[in-house]
């Protein structure tokens, strides 16, 4: 029995959403004839109360338009040393935008008004590239499934306005952060000026993101999808998984979140833990003593068939998801408990 905890990306579509996919009336969405995908665009625009939507293949292909459709070649955006935009997505903003990154050190991913404001460029020092741009994540993805305080962002959001800066969100798990706060979708659609989720982590779709924004910040980033190759034919039934999964399984991943919980009370316990960052999702960030050889823990975990991820720097990541069964938890919970390093 194969357990992975590599990452919420490993989920395949359940037997409903399967069901959703077969059924799914399809057209040529170049052509913008796709029924579908028009109703899961329409679906996301109004659940965020935003004017527009737009689907597409992967997170990263919607983040890197948004930043695209936001600035011009020279200028730069400011996003935390974590940002997902910045580490994970190929170096895009300087290979698509020509844009460079303006990096903050935040608290687990997150990133204040006040740090912001220390480095925003003075317009009139033509020394220094033109802020454009700031771009947060919600949840954040290497800060470890952590959430913002939605107050921080009102004041970001008032200091972009003050500046005018664009604020874009990568919301890739933001469906989690809205399970755990008391925001509604509609509180990130009236603050955002663009917005990217994505289906295919939490969600459990195969495929898929939606970026959203006004009507013209949509037209524009139709015209750079194309460029970037991202128009899809009869996407109809990529788009069905995702009206399914928003209506049937969004709930699902407050198991998720609990799972997390009890792995990280788990890890707690193990005398070969050295520290384990807070656990406010789905996602777990742990490091072993020093005296415990990590490698050696990989392998015997490798073992009992248990998969996840190293980062690097002696640090390790499990990220549960809606495959990750009770009957695989227990066995990793007990694994867990008889290591001996």
């Amino acid at each position: 029995m194969k357990i992975n905890l590599i990452s919420d990306t490993v989920t395949v579509p359940s037997a409903g959403m399967l069901q959703a996919m077969q059924n799914a009336q399809v057209g040529d969405d170049v052509f913008k004839e796709d029924p579908t995908v028009n109703a899961l665009e329409e679906k996301v625009a109004k659940l965020f109360g935003m004017e527009a939507a737009m689907f597409f293949p992967s997170g990263t292909m919607a983040n890197q338009t948004a930043i695209k459709v936001h600035t011009q070649p020279g200028e730069q955006l400011i996003c935390d040393h974590f940002a997902h935009v910045y580490n994970y997505e190929g170096g895009g903003v300087s290979f698509n935008s020509g844009v460079s990154c303006r990096l903050i050190t935040g608290n687990q991913g997150r990133i204040t008004a006040q740090q912001i404001e220390e480095v925003i460029n003075p317009t009139e020092f033509y020394h220094m590239p033109k802020t454009r741009l700031v771009c947060l994540e919600n949840t954040t993805n290497k800060g470890g499934g952590a959430f913002y305080d939605f107050e921080e962002i009102r004041k970001i959001k008032t200091l972009c306005d003050k500046h005018q800066l664009g604020l874009h969100l990568d919301g890739a798990r933001l469906w989690n952060a809205l399970l755990e706060t008391t925001e509604q979708p509609q509180d990130y659609g009236q603050t955002f000026d663009s917005i990217s989720v994505c289906l295919s982590k939490g969600l459990g779709c195969p495929v898929g993101s939606v970026l959203l924004g006004s009507e013209a910040f949509i037209q524009q980033a139709l015209r750079i999808r194309k460029v970037f190759g991202g128009g899809m034919r009869q996407a109809g039934y990529l788009a069905a998984a995702g009206i399914y999964a928003i209506d049937h399984q969004w709930e699902d991943m407050r198991q998720d979140h609990q799972k997390a919980k009890e792995l990280a009370e788990i890890l707690y316990s193990c005398d070969y833990v050295k520290k384990i960052e807070p656990v406010c999702t789905n996602i777990i960030i742990f490091s072993l003593l020093d005296s415990a050889n990590e490698l050696n823990f990989v392998e015997q975990m490798r073992q009992q068939d248990i998969h996840f991820m190293r980062l690097g720097k002696g640090k390790l990541r499990m990220v549960t998801h809606r495959d990750y069964t009770v009957e695989q938890h227990q066995v990793v919970l007990s694994t867990l408990k008889k290591m001996k390093l």
